[in-house]
């Protein structure tokens, strides 16, 4: 039978122990629980506000969620979905365009890439802060961790933007050091690349405002170890990407200003999770024939939870084990979401 192991579930106050934990054993580059413990906390206070919010429209909401070992207990990892980005604080990236350069007289004609500030994504949705403890890491349950963003966006796709971005961390060395930096935002900023990040995470970014560079970048002038990571991802990301692009997100030709890494975006309707997913009764079954891969959750936000487990589906219900209903504290006959993996 197929007893779900962890549950998705919305994070709140009484997490914070567990973050906390979460925020030493992701370390230094996972921007967004790089927090200190009140900023933690108020984090996890916004996030239960956004859950238990009844808006019909995407506003400031921040839905931040746990993945729950359920034996245990313990926080094995989080993921989060921004209702809306750039309002406050702003959010700037770099979009790269060809410049074509010719001249007939010398018979020359190359293209340049170049790097313009830009703020273009202002009011989209964004989903990010995917991580999952290294014990923890099997079976499959970082990619259901990922779909669960957009389960949550089909319980109630009015509470976020029609178009959704997930920015990936840019290339840094085990060191610390990122080389896009190196060649470019310490020169403005006069600071290390550490710092940047973690002013970025606990400020309103109004440094950037005034800071950043106001005149496009050749790239073609950046060193070479420079020029080679514009729009490339880190390695620890590379899972993220192909998984982004698996839902239909692609990349913007937009970098982050700080790490040069890809923003991947796409439109809300278009993501292959929430397109795919339907709406079910939900029944416990002592046996389960035909039963495939699937996530299954409470369609609704103030209550959501998200469980991976096995389930058949005919003539308008989702059979599971009974297992699944305790941990997504259902009643049988009650309707669910569920998405079916037709590949397993």
């Amino acid at each position: 039978m197929s007893a779900p192991g962890y549950v998705m579930r919305a994070a709140g106050p009484a997490d914070l122990e567990g973050f906390k934990q979460l925020r030493e054993i992701a370390g230094a580059g996972f921007t967004s629980l790089m927090l200190d413990d009140k900023a933690m906390a108020a984090k996890l206070a916004l996030s239960e506000q956004s859950f238990a919010s009844t808006t019909n429209t995407a506003g400031s909401e921040r839905y931040f969620m746990a993945l729950e070992h359920i034996e245990s207990g313990a926080l094995a990892g989080c993921c989060g979905v921004k209702s809306t980005i750039g309002e406050v604080p702003p959010f700037f990236n770099f979009r790269m365009f060809t410049e074509a350069q010719s001249s007939n007289v010398v018979n020359r004609r190359f293209d340049m890439r170049v790097l313009i500030g830009v703020n273009d994504f202002t009011g989209c949705s964004e989903v990010g802060s995917l991580f999952v403890r290294p014990e923890h890491r099997a079976a499959g349950i970082g990619r259901a961790l990922a779909q669960n963003r957009y389960m949550l966006m089909a319980t109630a796709p009015q509470r976020f933007r029609s178009q959704v971005v997930s920015e990936l961390r840019g290339v840094v060395y085990p060191d610390g050091t990122s080389p896009f930096w190196e060649a470019v935002g310490r020169h403005f900023f006069k600071m290390d690349f550490a710092e940047a990040d973690k002013l970025s995470a606990t400020t309103d970014n109004q440094f950037i405002l005034d800071l950043m560079p106001q005149h496009p970048i050749y790239v073609d002038l950046l060193a070479q170890e420079a020029r080679d990571v514009v729009g490339k991802c880190h390695k620890d990301g590379e899972g993220a990407q192909r998984l982004l692009e698996w839902e239909g997100f692609a990349f913007s030709n937009v970098v982050d200003i700080f790490d040069g890494g890809p923003l991947m975006s796409v439109q809300r309707d278009h993501i292959r999770t929430l397109r795919e997913s339907r709406r079910y009764k939900i029944e416990a079954a002592a046996q389960l024939t035909n039963a495939k891969r699937a996530l299954i959750a409470v369609p609704n936000i103030q209550t959501y939870r998200c469980v991976s487990a096995h389930a058949a589906v005919a003539n308008g219900v989702a059979q599971v084990d009974a297992a699944v209903l305790a941990a997504l504290k259902l009643e049988a006959g009650a309707e669910v979401l569920v998405w079916m993996d037709d590949a397993h």
